[in-house]
């Protein structure tokens, strides 16, 4: 007769209907969405309490930022856009940091929040990151990369989108 170990079992820590390894199956976007959405609030809030950023010149504006990477950056016409009205570009960009990271912190419209935060990294990265070298040096892309999952599956876990879900059925 021989003896070994038994690989089907399963410990049950949560609860009878649900094993340890279902329920870390089910939250692993979880850490990405809480980092991506302090780091979006975070970066919203400060661009709009900097007294210096929201300025069409000077030192450290968003004005003299587009005009610094104007040559460099891989769409030159989305520079000149955001150059029209410097200050009106870094509000949007601003709000929509914070909107994207409140979404996703709290799952409200998960994927569109979600959407918004990757439309906003692929247009720093093709404008303000572009010409960072080596590429990976250039952090715009990898917080793309990084909503992508989210644009995909969204919030459907302890989120206000699952509230909301709950309530209608």
């Amino acid at each position: 007769m021989t003896q070994g170990l038994r690989m089907d079992t399963r410990t049950s820590y949560v609860d009878r209907s649900s094993t340890w390894r279902d329920m870390i199956s089910r939250y692993p976007l979880l850490p990405l969405r809480v980092f991506l959405g302090v780091t979006f609030i975070y970066a919203g809030l400060d661009k709009l309490t900097d007294s210096t950023f929201l300025r069409a010149t000077g030192s450290g504006s968003i004005g003299e930022t587009m005009r610094a990477v104007r040559d460099s950056c891989a769409v030159p016409a989305l520079v000149d856009l955001a150059l029209k009205s410097p200050v009106g570009f870094g509000y949007a960009i601003s709000l929509g940091e914070l909107a994207a990271g409140i979404g996703i912190l709290i799952g409200l419209l998960g994927r569109v929040a979600a959407l918004g935060g990757a439309l906003i990294s692929l247009s720093l990265w093709l404008t303000v990151s572009w010409s960072s070298t080596p590429y990976y040096y250039g952090n715009d892309l990898a917080y793309l990369m990084a909503w992508l999952p989210l644009v995909l599956a969204g919030t459907p876990l302890l989120s206000v989108d699952a509230l909301l879900r709950e309530r209608r059925h």
